[in-house]
């Protein structure tokens, strides 16, 4: 079978919402620099946030069969827990089709970036990373209003 994007022009434009989350595992260390504000390139809480925004709008880049949509807004939230971040992204569209792969591409990308911005503080000796991992990245949520 060929591969090939759903046609949805016969579908109703909805309002549509979808909520993902996601988790880095960090080391104790990293996370007491990320509270006191000591990681070299920045805050990765915020680089997550604009990088997750970015995500959301740029998913039909990054996935071929996704359609193109407008999204409406795009809410991410990082928050540090003891053994690490969850992201969670909130992404809002009236349109013909989901906004589900948004929102995970959103928490995908954001917890890379979490990533990249410690990356220096999970190191082992060897530059490898025997701790950090990221987990548990799905959808939490799914709705739509029809008219």
């Amino acid at each position: 079978m060929e591969i090939r994007q759903v046609d949805v022009s016969e579908k109703n434009v909805v309002r549509r919402e979808a909520v993902a989350r996601g988790f880095i595992k960090l080391k104790p260390e990293t996370i007491k620099k990320i509270r006191g504000g000591e990681i070299e390139k920045g805050d990765p809480l915020q680089v997550a946030r604009i990088a997750g925004i970015n995500a959301a709008k740029l998913t039909p880049f990054l996935l071929p069969l996704c359609h193109p949509l407008k999204l409406d807004h795009v809410l991410i939230d990082a928050m540090i827990k003891d053994d690490g971040v969850e992201v969670v992204a909130r992404v809002k569209a009236t349109e013909k089709t989901g906004v589900e792969m948004e929102a995970l591409t959103a928490v995908s990308i954001a917890l890379l970036n979490i990533w990249d911005v410690v990356k220096p503080y999970e190191k082992d000796e060897l530059g490898q990373y025997p701790e950090t991992v990221i987990t548990g990245i799905k959808v939490i949520e799914k709705r739509k209003e029809e008219p």
